[in-house]
């Protein structure tokens, strides 16, 4: 199982963003060898939240050759034509190295503050993801002509090269959401807190059954949010102050996340492993590049071990 990490995007202490830190974290995640940096997306949040597909544009030199993913990007809030644009972008400045990961979203404000009808997101997602696919150049065949999006044109500049980037499709594992990701994706994203370990590998079965042909999907655990501490007192403080940025029963949180002490986090990772999880990325909640190094010393030798 690879480790990734997402970027600390949102500002939770009120020290705000330096592109010189968003820059040195990308390095730490490198030397400590992360596989992944990924940013995640809102219009509005409960805490200020930067733009994730600018900031992984910040970090693509200091990135190395980590790959980056959005995890994901929201092609009805932004628009798929705007979102495939910044995609290839991306994966051209990056050399190849963008994958783009695309869930429908659940915030009421986001939908507000872009104008479109939360109740049909769902029959948007469906066709932006089309749309999606034809501007990158998926062999799909054209998108049809939708009842939301016209027919895309051809990007320029394309993608650095042919099938790229990878698309990985959110689902918090409905059978409908995972029909979506087998039929469109070439990868799953799971959210580590609207999931368990036992779910994951009920979901994973039925991504099975619902692929076709022979590939398989890369199977990803994302939002994982981590704070590796020995003090009972600062895991309850961070569970608390978690539990209220995203509107989330504490006790639930604690058996979902790795916030905790080394082994607690292990076991749960171990777990999901078990489970065939083929990449988590963790959130460090604060003294970010720090938490990085903390879990590579600490966490992953006993998950290992």
């Amino acid at each position: 199982m690879e480790y990734g990490a997402h970027l600390p995007l949102i500002d939770l202490d009120g020290r705000s963003w330096d592109v010189h830190r968003l820059a040195s974290y990308a390095r730490t995640a490198q030397r400590l060898e992360f596989t992944t940096l990924a940013a995640n997306d809102h219009l509005a949040f409960r805490r200020p939240w930067l733009d994730g597909i600018v900031a992984l544009a910040s970090v693509i030199d200091a990135s190395g050759d980590l790959d980056l993913a959005t995890t994901v990007a929201l092609p009805v809030i932004r628009g798929p034509a705007a979102l495939a644009k910044s995609a290839a972008a991306l994966d051209v400045l990056s050399g190849g190295r963008f994958v783009l990961g695309v869930g429908a979203g659940s915030s009421v404000t986001d939908y507000a503050l872009a104008g479109v009808d939360i109740d049909e997101r769902w029959p948007r997602f469906d066709e932006a993801v089309r749309v999606l696919r034809s501007q990158l150049g998926r062999d799909d065949g054209p998108a049809p002509h939708g009842r939301f999006y016209p027919e895309p044109t051809p990007l320029a500049p394309a993608p650095s090269r042919p099938g790229r980037p990878p698309l990985w499709i959110a689902s918090w594992g409905s059978p409908a959401g995972l029909r979506r990701v087998a039929r469109l994706g070439d990868g799953w994203l799971a959210s580590a807190y609207n999931t368990t370990p036992d779910r994951f590998t009920r979901s994973r079965e039925m991504l099975r059954a619902d692929r076709s042909g022979d590939r398989d999907l890369t199977c990803v655990i994302a939002t994982m949010w981590t704070q590796v501490t020995d003090e009972a007192r600062d895991r309850s403080q961070w569970l608390a102050r978690l539990a209220t940025l995203l509107g989330r029963d504490e006790r639930d949180l604690a058996r979902a996340v790795l916030v905790g002490s080394p082994e607690h986090c292990a076991e749960l990772l171990r777990e999901y492993a078990e489970a065939g999880a083929d990449k988590v990325l963790i959130w460090p909640l604060a003294d970010h590049e720090r938490q990085l190094e903390h879990f590579v010393r600490e966490v992953v030798p006993l998950v290992a071990g």
